[in-house]
């Protein structure tokens, strides 16, 4: 780096040589690629997915048995399945492409003497950068000039008020210094220059800034597979085997004892499909699909479908404060006279302001830039709609912010020639600037922090009045007045009390994840609903140990002063304790935190690429309240997913047995690859349209958040699909055994039990519809696509039983009158009987 004891050789900065030489040594000023994958590399990952290894092996059985239309039709759900994977996995590898586009602006810097303009990956350490209102620093800087500057370190800190900066000494050497607070000397990557104008040298570029630390701790995070995905698989896998048991069982059994090889294979290619629940990976794929188009319609955008069922459980939301429960934009609102009288400022009103407070809103837009960039003083400006027309002012002179004086003002010249002169700033500077005794600053200070206590940032403003021909070279030397005080607040969001509430009652817990103050971020809790008792800071933080701070933030609900890193390390610490952690987000200091959370919720409008790549759902609207809606859809999903997956169990139960009775008692076989076919279009659609249509339980949003270790199956609940499925066999088998020895014909018996059988799956479809008994629910309650699946399917029954050309193709019988009303009476006495068996397990079901 190049010596900075020689001022005039620091301003001439870099040769194009020596930062040539010292690109082609340290790379360009950008995060470097990660370890990306390709697409090939990511198909095989995919493939290994035991859900779409059973799909793919349900192919190969339909092909084997020449039942090619439904093998191409689970093909096209491999393809589909495969594709949305394909196009979810590369999508996270933007993540670290969307952070170099932050971070490398165009720079302006001085080299040979002169300035240019090049692109920001080219800056190098010891560069000199030359910052304006506007800029986005291209790279962490040590500043050896500001004049009037501030920087909005947003991304970094997560904090809308900018923070001011000062120059170091030019021989000083650069300080290792972290974003946050003012008067620090570095200006770092990133962060946008909001006021005044400064010089600065490159102390860091690429990976060695903060934000590109932020980058690397993101790069080396690895995110979870959802536990559904988890689950499924590992029930998957426990069929596949059972029905891999089974099946060589039957074969060899057939072949070794009966010496019918073939029929033996035939018999357990049935028997293998009638045991594998190849629709489990299907219901998935479709459900997190459906879940995601539906989701969307609440302006919430799914980017990793899966992650909707794990929103559903999640236990712990932790929000950041500025521009998640707050609208990242400061507002006045309230002015407070000198005299104590004090004035709370509505918004989205016109209504005018009343005389002396008009006067101290009027000064303080005098007392700003006339055209905005700081936060402050736009909200100074917004109140101008709501000031008397006053006389035009030409403005002359500024004097303004310095380390050892927080104060500004501006000088304007009225028509007849005399000047105002505004100013403001930190309460006690603007004190200093009017000459108050010590007894009038205690009375300021004491007005301050009844103020702050209600989380308001305080500004005092002033004026005075002078001839142009007399301006002082300090603004000190000005006689002003005190007029008063202006709270300024960062509002909260309309509608967040409301959906904290509804997050309570559901069992989340919301706490308060900020950079800010601790008075700041308790009043803004408060307003919010947010337990504000309990207050942990950054500070208190690091001394705790990882070890004690699981059981350290028990009960906090306000996490204040917390850096970018710390933040990571409180999901981590929630996620220790066995909580399922949502964590919302917008800058790119949340980026680490949202990706290590199991559901990471960025802010869509004001968000940045980075948060949004790296999370798993995005706020489209930046409403806090569409977080609810995300969590019932979740809920709702989850509960749709265990019915239909139930119903699955169920069905597979008296289809295998009715596979194996045959086997077991010397009678004729009964199903087919045909039959099964069949059956499978029955139950896809049931599980896929029917289930995932169903409304809400009435109870969806007052259940405590479900224990996130619980499995997909309770236990009460396998058991009851079990017995759905053992009393629906039993009717089923009576009907063969009884049909067999009334001497009825093979087909004819064929026929009966089938229809029996499709029946009993429609009986089964009402009573998972939902989990409370009710005859009256499992009818009554709207679903289109039930309507539609189960038409369908009585007409092709009727046609195939009708029509003996079909007939023939199913080896059906005819159906007589009384083999129907048999059939109805036999599905009747299984639906009362199990609808009346819910009331024993009760609330167990939806657990």
């Amino acid at each position: 780096m190049k010596s900075t004891t020689d001022l005039t050789e620091l301003y001439r900065g870099l040769s194009e040589s020596e930062a040539r030489a010292l690109f082609l040594r340290n790379g360009p000023n950008e995060l470097p690629h990660s370890e990306s994958r390709s697409m090939l590399s990511i198909l095989l990952d995919v493939l290994k997915e035991p859900m779409l290894a059973l799909l793919l092996g349900g192919c190969t059985i339909y092909f084997l048995v020449g039942s090619g239309t439904d093998a191409l039709i689970l093909l096209v759900f491999v393809a589909f399945s495969i594709l949305i994977t394909l196009i979810q996995e590369s999508r996270t590898e933007q993540v670290l492409e969307a952070l170099r586009d932050l971070s490398s602006p165009r720079a302006l810097v001085i080299r040979d003497g002169t300035h240019r303009r090049i692109p920001g990956r080219e800056v190098v350490v010891g560069d000199i950068v030359v910052l304006a209102e506007g800029d986005r620093v291209p790279a962490d800087v040590s500043l050896v000039e500001a004049r009037d500057l501030l920087t909005d370190e947003s991304l970094l800190t997560g904090e809308s008020v900018p923070v001011r900066k000062r120059p170091r000494t030019v021989a000083a050497a650069a300080l290792d210094q972290r974003p946050g607070g003012d008067d620090l000397t570095t200006a770092f990557s990133g962060s946008l220059v909001v006021r005044g104008a400064g010089l600065g040298e490159a102390i860091a570029t690429g990976p060695r800034t903060e934000i590109g630390k932020i980058g690397e701790s993101l790069r080396r995070l690895r995110q979870e597979p959802p536990r559904l995905q988890i689950q499924t698989g590992r029930l998957i896998r426990i069929f596949a085997g059972i029905a891999a048991f089974c099946s060589l069982t039957v074969i060899l059994v057939y072949g070794f004892y009966h010496g019918q090889w073939m029929e033996g294979i035939l018999a357990g290619i049935v028997l293998g499909m009638t045991l594998i629940p190849q629709e489990l990976p299907i219901v998935l794929t479709v459900f997190t699909a459906m879940g995601a188009w539906r989701i969307s319609h609440v302006r919430v955008l799914t980017r990793r479908a899966a992650m909707i069922e794990t929103l559903g459980a999640a236990t712990i939301l932790c929000t950041d404060k500025t521009g998640t429960l707050t609208e990242n934009r400061m507002s006045i609102a309230a002015l407070r006279l000198w005299q104590g009288e004090e004035l709370r400022v509505e918004r989205n009103t016109t209504e005018a302001l009343p005389g002396a407070f008009a006067t101290l809103a009027q000064n303080g837009i005098l007392a700003s830039a006339a055209i905005p960039f700081d936060p402050m003083e736009k909200a100074f400006h917004d109140l101008t709609p709501r000031l008397p027309k006053g006389e035009a002012f030409r403005f002359v002179k500024e004097y303004g912010l310095r380390p050892d004086l927080l104060a500004m003002s501006n000088v304007w010249q009225a028509s007849d020639g005399t000047c105002l002169v505004a100013a403001k700033g930190a309460p006690e500077a603007v004190a200093a600037l009017c000459h108050l005794s010590a007894a009038d600053v205690e009375r300021v200070k004491t007005a301050v922090d009844e103020m702050g206590r209600q989380g308001m940032r305080v500004l005092g403003v002033a004026h005075a009045h002078s001839a142009i021909a007399n301006l002082p070279d300090s603004q000190r030397d000005f006689d002003f007045s005190f007029l008063g005080l202006v709270g300024l607040l960062d509002p909260l969001r309309p509608g967040v009390p409301a959906a904290v509430a509804q997050c309570r009652s559901a069992g989340i817990r919301v706490v308060m994840i900020t950079g800010d103050y601790p008075a700041t971020a308790r009043a803004i809790a408060a307003e919010a609903g947010i337990d504000a008792n309990s207050v942990l800071t950054g500070t208190e933080l690091d001394a705790i140990s990882d070890t004690d701070l699981a059981d350290r933030i028990d009960g906090v609900g306000i996490f204040a002063r917390i850096l970018p890193q710390q933040k990571l390390r409180l999901v981590e610490a929630f996620k220790r304790r066995g909580e399922i952690v949502a964590m919302t987000g917008d800058g790119v200091n949340d980026a680490p935190s949202l990706k290590a959370a199991h559901i990471g919720i960025a802010m869509g409008g004001r968000g940045t690429d980075v948060a949004r790549e790296a999370s798993s759902i995005v706020l489209l609207d930046d409403d806090f309240t569409s977080i609810v809606s995300a969590i019932r859809l979740g809920r709702r999903i989850y509960d749709n997913l265990r019915k239909a997956m139930g119903f699955i169990i169920a069905v597979h139960v008296p289809i295998a047995g009715l596979a194996l009775l045959p086997l077991l008692f010397g009678l004729p076989i009964l199903f087919g690859p045909i039959h099964i076919a069949f059956l499978e279009m029955v139950i896809d659609p049931v599980c896929t349209l029917v289930f995932e249509a169903e409304k809400d339980e009435e109870d969806l949003m007052r259940r405590p958040a479900r224990n996130p270790k619980a499995p997909l199956f309770s236990r009460s609940l396998l058991i009851w699909s079990t017995l759905q499925g053992l009393a629906t066999l039993l009717i089923t088998g009576m009907t063969l055994f009884g049909a067999w020895s009334a001497g009825m014909p093979d087909d004819e018996i064929r026929a009966l039990v089938f229809a029996t059988l499709v029946l009993c799956l429609i009986a089964l479809i009402l009573v998972n519809r939902s989990f409370s008994p009710s005859l009256r629910l499992a009818v009554a309650r709207k679903n289109l696509a039930l309507g539609l699946v189960l038409g369908l399917v009585g007409t092709i029954l009727m046609t195939v039983n009708a029509l003996p050309v079909l007939r023939g193709l199913f080896h059906f019988g005819p159906l007589h009158g009384h083999d129907l009303a048999m059939v109805l009476v036999s599905t009747t006495v299984l639906w009362i009987g199990l609808e009346g068996g819910k009331k024993l397990l009760g609330q167990r079901l939806s657990a």
